[in-house]
């Protein structure tokens, strides 16, 4: 707005809003208001309880006073929380929460220029001064602040996207800021000087200058595309909504500027003027209040509204009056929602009108954040005489830094808690097999207690306590004697014995397999709590392709995979994205009842490359076990990762997913699986001849590869599985090589970050086109990475028996190393040696 057009008669403002300073101040609108001896009310003004709300017709709900004697410069409804904004003259700051106007925070956004604009995000609210762009959160801390040049006297901003921001003030250009690297990305050059109001629409960006043009401009390159001329002398306030632009502003008449009573209206569709509106209040304010109709709210300076239709004619009786005790109406805003409209006056008076007694300011606002009450009047009493006392009632906040009540090392000694002595009568009737005491229960206590202890921690004698009786009730219940060896003995065995399986007693009991006993009821009459007593649920194995729950469940608990395939929509037929989004639902309502994955298999048998990659399995194939699962496997996840690539890349936004150093306002990319998974290697190929091509390119896992080992040999199997027997007792390593645990053949030991690196930065020689030779050449061929993915995938490639042949040959050859240092001999590193030696 153009305060420098007002009427000069009209600038100057009354003393303080207080009854002892102002006697024409109305006594009804200081109802049940306390004031300090400073004058500045504590509480809002409300209206009094005669004032009736009409539904449909706005009139006044409350007022309260921002700051006393300081003018109102900005008002601002919340686009994302119920709050209203307001900015004053002496760069204050003051939110009100709910149509109630309950005071939410204060803070000093500049020492000394006025706010021109407010501006809500989602995670905080800009604030706009001459020379300053302040970014702050509601509470009121900054998160950045954007300095411009003094020479700098801006007056208006724009937000285009929720990471670009224009500003535009009293200069020939406009700035562009982008909030994610709070730098200046553009400056626009601007033939008419003095951009004060900005608007945008589907079609063009609205400039208002101050000598009272609008200019239209390109949303892509801001050139100017047409230019309307509304006012001979300065523009006060435009508005635009559908095909309309509506203006209002002051004509040059006798050497001076006078408030136009005319608003003047645009096609934009014709890009021209229609014919004006001619209104009965002086306009300085104007904005579209479009609910059923296009409405137009104009408001004057002195505190008169009026509502009517752009295209119509204004009728007298549509004028309402806002109480302003005889102040000016310095600004206005409607809310999102159409409910209500706030005015802000020069005395630092906030009103707020609406159409209803319960109105919103946003259709849909989230929960604010308030501040937590105090918590240490509702803190349990502690009696610190009782030693049993848990003092976790007193909730403790996590921190690395030192506590108040940490003694220092020198003032004190560590007191460990003495085992209590063994009973004479155990000792007496004990019988020793080895090393090991056995004796019966003498039954001199009950269970669970033992004696007392004395401050010290000393237990208390007959001559200290009761003939040595005192026992100490212990709050809690001990396991059984039968469960303190196994936690997982209450679990029932397997219905499989050990004659179809008969390796089950080397597998622990926990991670045995259960068959589940179905009834006439199915499922239902299985307590699956009884295994799985935690809220993670579940894949049932029993069903077709089950081989791939595994990973199923490791995609689960990646949550930006979950995230993004439960946020997935389309429309084709056949998604797995959208079965997989399904799947992951179910197992989020299970509550640990396992679940099928039965739909997604149902919807990846409609997919082409599944049947083409053999994905699915055929019942007799899993029936006589031929299937290498293995190799299935890695083919299946190579499959899911690239299939979930390539459909969330068509649907997924720019802010699906973020790193931890990403900004809030968003970014571009790839899809989320490409982000998390992808790493992007570099490849290189070098002829003979010295040709060398470099190609960049992305790939979503690794495959192990796995270097040349020679065969083993034993020199006396017989000889060495007695041995292994042998080697149980913890034979000396000198005796047992003497006794044949040795290799004929000599091991080298690999360690898994040499096999990873060697997998990853590959190097091969094959045969290759060369370009320059013209003919097919030897070529060597390295591939390097240039940055690790967030999640790295890697298959093992465990296809024959080679590959499993390495695996165990390093098992054993870290179980003889280990064996050896038990014995006192050392192993050298990266050498490979027999270990007869």
């Amino acid at each position: 707005m153009n305060y420098e057009s007002l009427d000069p008669a009209l600038a100057e403002y009354v003393p303080a809003l207080h009854p002892a300073l102002d006697p024409h101040l109305n006594p009804s609108l200081l109802q049940n208001v306390e004031l300090d001896p400073e004058g500045v009310p504590l509480e809002g003004i409300p209206v009094p309880d005669s004032v009736h709300i009409m539904e449909g017709m706005y009139s006044e709900l409350h007022t309260v006073v921002s700051e006393v004697g300081v003018p109102v410069s900005f008002s601002h409804f919340d686009l994302h929380e119920e709050m209203l904004w307001v900015g004053n003259h002496g760069g204050h700051a003051t939110s009100f929460f709910g149509p109630a106007l309950e005071r939410y925070s204060s803070f000093q956004v500049h020492s000394s220029d006025d706010i021109r604009q407010i501006q809500s995000l989602e995670n905080g609210v800009l604030f706009l001064t001459k020379n300053n762009l302040k970014y702050m959160s509601r509470g009121g801390l900054i998160i950045f602040d954007y300095l411009m040049d003094e020479s700098e006297d801006m007056h208006s901003l724009l937000l285009t996207d929720p990471s670009t921001l224009l500003i535009g003030g009293l200069t020939n250009h406009v700035i562009e800021i982008d909030l994610n690297t709070v730098q200046e990305t553009q400056k626009y050059t601007v033939e008419v000087p003095g951009v004060t109001i900005m608007r945008q629409s589907n079609r063009f960006f609205f400039c208002g200058h101050t000598s009272g043009k609008v200019s239209l401009r390109d949303l892509r390159t801001f050139a100017v595309e047409h230019e309307f001329d509304a006012y001979s002398g300065s523009l006060s306030d435009f508005d635009v909504h559908g095909n309309l632009l509506v203006t209002c502003g002051f004509s040059s008449r006798m050497n001076g500027l006078a408030c136009d009573r005319f608003l003047k209206v645009y096609d934009l569709r014709m890009l021209r003027a229609i014919t004006p509106l001619q209104v009965h209040i002086d306009p300085l304010f104007l904005k579209f209040i479009p609910t059923y109709t296009s409405r137009l709210a104009i408001i004057s300076q002195t505190g008169q509204c009026q509502f009517c239709e752009p295209t119509g004619l204004a009728n007298p009786a549509d004028i309402f009056h806002v109480n302003t005790v005889g102040q000016l109406i310095m600004s206005f805003d409607v809310s999102a929602s159409k409910q209500a409209m706030v005015f802000g006056d020069s005395e630092g008076c906030v009103h707020l009108w609406a159409d209803s007694p319960e109105i919103t300011f946003n259709t849909y606002s989230r929960e604010t954040d308030f501040a937590l009450p105090c918590i240490v009047d509702t803190l349990p009493h502690l009696d610190w005489n009782q030693d049993l006392m848990p003092l976790s009632l007193i909730p403790v906040p996590l921190t690395t830094e030192t506590l108040l009540s940490d003694w220092p090392t020198a003032n004190s000694a560590p007191a460990p808690r003495r085992a209590l002595p063994v009973d004479s009568e155990i000792l007496r009737t004990m019988k020793k097999v080895g090393f090991i005491g056995y004796a019966p229960n003498p039954r001199t206590k009950l269970r669970n207690q033992e004696k007392s202890r004395n401050r010290n921690g000393h237990y208390i004698n007959s001559a200290q306590g009761l003939a040595g009786l005192c026992l100490l009730q212990i709050p809690y219940r001990l396991k059984e004697l039968d469960n303190e060896f196994d936690s997982f003995s209450q679990v029932p065995e397997s219905p499989i014995g050990r004659e179809e399986e008969p390796h089950i007693y080397m597998v622990a009991k926990k991670y045995r397999k259960v068959t589940i006993k179905y009834s006439k009821l199915g499922l239902e009459d299985f307590d699956f709590k009884h295994y799985n007593k935690t809220l993670f649920a579940g894949l049932e194995p029993h069903i077709p392709n089950a081989y791939c729950n595994c990973m199923i469940q490791v995609l689960y608990f990646l949550e930006p995979v979950r995230c993004l395939v439960q946020n997935h929509l389309c429309q084709k037929e056949f998604c797995l994205s959208c079965e997989l989004g399904f799947l992951f639902h179910m197992l989020d309502l299970s509550r640990g009842d396992p679940c099928q994955s039965s739909c997604f298999w149902n919807g990846a048998e409609g997919t082409q490359e599944v049947t083409a990659l053999g994905l699915i399995l055929a019942d007799s194939d899993e029936a006589t076990g031929k299937v290498n699962l293995g190799r299935l496997i890695q083919s299946w996840n190579r499959f899911i990762l690239t299939q979930l690539h390539q459909e969330t890349q068509e649907q997924e936004g720019p802010q699906a997913y973020r790193g931890i150093g990403s900004s809030n306002f968003g970014s571009s990319g790839d899809s989320v699986i490409g982000q998390l998974f992808s790493c992007e290697v570099e490849n290189c190929s070098m002829c003979r001849c010295g040709k060398e091509t470099i190609r960049v390119s992305s790939t979503l896992l690794f495959t192990l590869s796995y270097p040349e080992s020679n065969g083993r040999k034993f020199k006396d199997a017989a000889v060495l599985e007695q041995n292994f027997l042998r080697t149980d007792l913890l034979l000396p390593v000198r005796e047992a090589m003497q006794l044949g645990l040795m290799f004929n053949d000599k091991i080298k030991d690999y360690e898994f970050a040499q096999i990873l690196k060697r997998s990853i930065c590959l190097e091969q020689n094959t045969q290759a086109w060369c370009e320059n030779c013209e003919k097919y050449q030897p070529t060597v061929q390295t591939r390097n990475i240039r940055c690790l993915p967030d999640v790295l995938v890697i298959n093992c490639e465990v296809n024959s028996s080679k590959e499993a042949e390495f695996w165990k040959m390093q098992a054993e050859y870290a179980f003889k190393k280990m064996m050896m240092k038990k014995g006192g001999l050392e192993l050298p590193k990266n050498r490979e040696i027999p270990l007869g030696e």
